[in-house]
């Protein structure tokens, strides 16, 4: 059965959702949403199953409207000046079983006005978890080192997210690897065309680009005592 997958109506309403977000708008056009958003997404992860099971059988796709892969709509605004109630992007994550949460060791799809593109890592850990990650770096240099020196994955992808300025407690300045144990965020990402967003072979494609992150996603679950 073909699926639902998305289309130009998805862009074409996340367009319309920065020009007019607001509550009522939305209820009104939530037809709209469902038709053109919510259920290409969910039918996407359906789809992505087989493929994310051959990646890691520890990695779960969740086809559920409230609590699977697809995140949430609604922007959590308490510590932010912009209220606005609504996220004019689409994220899809596959997390790793035991994950509670975003900052779990996840694959991540993000479908956005500006861009588009498949990550995968860790982003914003908890403190504890990226204890983890900086302790096995700094215990076991040379498996970082190949993680590192991957052509296929960095030919691809590129590290991004937050570092701290100074050295994290319990590390020397000089450590050789000082500008991998700043970091905040172990995530990768890689761009997506927006023609490949409409491909009927999208998961295929996201499926090959998955593939090439996961020595770094192997090293994320050792590092938090996780099967891979």
């Amino acid at each position: 059965m073909e699926s639902n997958l998305f289309s130009r109506k998805t862009i074409s309403f996340l367009e319309q959702l920065q020009k007019n977000n607001n509550r009522e708008w939305f209820n009104e056009h939530k037809e709209e949403y469902e038709n053109n958003v919510r259920t290409p997404a969910l039918d996407f992860i359906e789809e992505f199953k087989p493929f994310l099971h051959k990646l890691s059988p520890q990695f779960l796709a969740i086809p559920k409207k409230v609590g699977g892969s697809m995140m949430r709509p609604y922007r959590d605004t308490r510590f932010s000046k912009d209220k606005t109630p609504y996220k004019t992007n689409v994220g899809i994550q596959f997390r790793h079983q035991v994950g509670k949460n975003v900052h779990a060791p996840g694959f991540y799809f993000h479908i956005g006005l500006d861009d588009c593109f498949v990550g995968a890592g860790m982003w914003h850990p908890e403190s504890k978890a990226l204890r983890n990650i900086r302790e096995l770096i700094d215990q076991a240099p040379s498996a970082w080192k190949k993680v590192k020196s991957n052509k296929s994955l960095f030919s691809e992808f590129k590290m991004v997210g937050n570092s701290l300025i100074n050295q994290p407690r319990g590390f020397p300045k000089d450590h050789p690897n000082i500008e991998d144990l700043k970091r905040k965020d172990f995530m990768v990402i890689s761009p997506i065309k927006r023609k490949e967003l409409y491909d009927k072979n999208l998961a295929d494609m996201v499926a090959k680009k998955y593939k090439k992150t996961l020595p770094l996603m192997k090293f994320l679950c050792e590092a938090q005592q996780l099967n891979f």
